[in-house]
């Protein structure tokens, strides 16, 4: 029996000591190792890069048992400064399928792919997946076009702001938070008391403001005004087709709509080639694969909570967000 641990720890000695010396050899990849470009479709020389934004849009890293991998905002700057550096790269394929993020990090990747295209004067068309909500409707604007999947949810177009109260069950259980404070808002929006009708009434000044900046941009890029923005303004979510009708949706395709409809507008020849940016080689490899980074396990978790884990892992604050969507299985 001793045998057989002391030949086990050898083992795992060995391993370890391998994995320090190499850079190759790693226990738990952490998607350090750069990203390569990989052929999706497609055998001529032109390329339309399709960049993948699947999830909730934070600028956090995000960290699992023994990795980090790459913020989305982080990963998504990444291919587009890869691909400004390649002339043969001639347009820029978003799949979107997110029900948003937080305002910040929302606001940060419009505004890279907006500068994107201003420098490379490259058509960008979004193919919107299962969702594309808020954040994910958000960072879609700059596109040309706007294509969305005959069963996609889209729409809620503003902003929420979530906050605890934890209060009442503080009184139930006989504890309470002492706060020495240097103006009377300083604790403002604190779990541990209610906000007064003062400090709501601010919280919701904040909301309406952030709001009114998505409706304006959502006004400027989809030429909308009056009724037709006041429709919108009250953030309904909606199928393809009301989304088509509300003016936020170009047209309803397939994501080989969106690659067809990329390569006419980049004036390409139909065997352009669609390409990505990972970190590793997938066998079988095609559009509809989200990932970029190393070949990533299941988060080793004692606990694994999904979408809600995503969502308790948020930076508090503003969010451009579809809540309900964090629901779904």
């Amino acid at each position: 029996m001793k045998s057989s641990i002391r030949m086990v720890a050898a083992a795992l000695i060995a391993i370890a000591v391998a994995a320090c010396a190499s850079p190759r050899i790693t226990l738990f990849p952490d998607a350090t190792e750069p990203l390569k470009e990989v052929s999706l479709e497609g055998t001529g020389t032109d390329k339309v890069l399709m960049i993948p934004v699947s999830g909730i849009i934070s600028d956090r890293p995000k960290s699992k048992f023994l990795q980090t991998m790459p913020s989305m905002v982080q990963e998504v700057v990444s291919h587009l400064r890869l691909a400004e550096k390649d002339p043969h790269v001639k347009a820029l394929l978003l799949k979107v399928d997110s029900p948003g993020g937080t305002t910040t990090a929302s606001d940060i990747l419009y505004h890279e792919l907006s500068a994107f295209k201003q420098r490379t004067e490259m058509p960008i068309v979004v193919s919107m997946m299962n969702i594309a909500t808020s954040g994910g409707y958000y960072i879609s604007l700059p596109a040309d076009v706007i294509m969305a999947h005959p069963t996609t949810v889209t729409g809620s177009i503003g902003v929420i702001l979530v906050r605890p109260e934890v209060s009442g069950l503080m009184q139930k259980l006989g504890v309470a938070v002492e706060v020495n404070k240097s103006g009377a808002n300083k604790d403002m929006g604190s779990p541990f008391h209610p906000a007064t009708p003062a400090q709501e009434k601010m919280l919701q000044a904040l909301t309406d403001m952030l709001a009114q900046r998505f409706i304006a941009l959502v006004g400027k890029h989809r030429k909308l005004e009056g009724s037709r923005l006041d429709n919108i303004a009250d953030a309904r979510i909606m199928l393809a087709d009301d989304a088509v009708a509300a003016g936020l949706v170009d047209q309803i395709g397939y994501l080989e709509d969106a690659v067809d409809k990329a390569r006419q507008m980049a004036g390409l020849a139909a065997d352009a080639r669609v390409v990505t940016y990972r970190r590793t080689e997938y066998p079988n490899d095609n559009l509809y694969n989200v990932l970029s980074g190393g070949r990533q396990p299941e988060p080793l978790a004692m606990v694994d909570l999904g979408p809600v884990g995503d969502l308790l892992s948020m930076e508090s604050g503003f969010c451009y967000i579809w809540p309900q969507a964090l629901a779904a299985p």
